[in-house]
């Protein structure tokens, strides 16, 4: 093993925000006529399908929406005849609802809802009353965080989907790539302007820093208390972001999504780099990986991201 400064790497190697990833812009622009849809068929609102739908599947990012095309979360219960997949949730492997596309997911949230006993009582409400079908969920159990309402509603209102409501599409124009051009082409900053599009890795919600980004501006427009983002990126005082910088607007995951068991290590990764990569804690990364917190991996080291590594490899 050998040590590099871990201070000198946040400038050199800033880490970028993953290309296959579908950004929670361009998932709303493309699932915003199937939630509307089905608003006027049900009585749902499409602001309440559209929040839970990013909320559930990562925007479509989740390893059930790209593998089962399951976008929210729905498990076989009894009544269920179709396709199936397995997936650790409250316990491991239990069995999902698997679907041959996005739309079918849509319906059969439609489905579920008007056919299930516990949420009659929310269509009597206005399908313009998202709130109260935002709580209205939470109070019928159709999720165990007891945050889940609160959720859907700031996401709704950050990105105006009440809209959706009245038969209206949002346009969400994702400025993230430009930015990062931006960035690679200049040699000065230019002032950070509008808000940042908000991802979701590892079921950690995150942005990308921007030109002249700072954690104090950052901080500021994101609603959080000073020290909150620069513990969430394992970043000390006095280091600022640079351009196309994931920044977690949330605590890491203490393991990597399911998709991703191991890392091997590139010439000039860090632990550092990795932990920002797959959304782990830095320290769980080290402990995992039997290392010294401050160790850096060597190129070809394979990383653990779920698991402790077996003490013989």
């Amino acid at each position: 093993m050998y040590r590099i400064n871990i201070l000198l790497l946040l400038f050199v190697l800033p880490l970028m925000a993953s290309a296959q990833d579908i950004s929670r812009s361009d998932y709303i622009e493309q699932y915003s006529d199937v939630a509307i849809s089905e608003m006027r068929r049900t009585g749902i609102p499409a602001s309440i399908t559209m929040a839970q739908a990013i909320l559930e599947s990562s925007n479509g990012n989740s390893r059930l929406a790209r593998r089962a095309n399951n976008h929210f979360g729905i498990k076989c219960h009894g009544n269920w005849s179709g396709q199936t997949i397995k997936h650790d949730d409250d316990a491991r492997n239990e069995c999902f609802r698997k679907y041959r596309n996005a739309d079918e997911s849509f319906k059969d949230h439609s489905a579920f809802l008007v056919n299930g006993a516990r949420y009659q009582f929310l269509f009597d409400y206005k399908p313009t009353d998202y709130k109260r079908w935002a709580r209205g969920l939470k109070r019928a159990g159709y999720a165990t965080n007891p945050h889940y309402a609160k959720k859907l509603i700031e996401l709704i209102e950050r990105y105006d989907l009440h809209k959706l409501d009245k038969g209206v599409k949002v346009q969400l124009a994702d400025k993230e790539s430009a930015a990062t051009q931006e960035a690679q082409e200049t040699q000065g900053f230019a002032p950070s302007t509008g808000k940042h599009p908000v991802k979701e890795r590892n079921r950690v919600e995150f942005t990308v820093a921007r030109p002249g980004d700072t954690y104090a501006a950052l901080t500021e427009e994101f609603d959080k208390m000073r020290w909150e983002l620069q513990k969430y990126n394992d970043v000390p005082d006095g280091i600022e972001p640079e351009p196309g910088q994931i920044i977690y607007l949330q605590p890491k995951r203490n393991r990597a999504a399911r998709d991703h068991k191991h890392h091997i290590v590139e010439q000039g990764e860090t632990m550092w780099y990795i932990s920002q990569k797959y959304a782990v804690k830095l320290r769980k990364l080290y402990k995992k990986n039997r290392m010294e917190p401050g160790a850096e991996p060597q190129k070809g080291d394979k990383i653990w991201l779920r698991r402790k590594k077996p003490r013989n490899r």
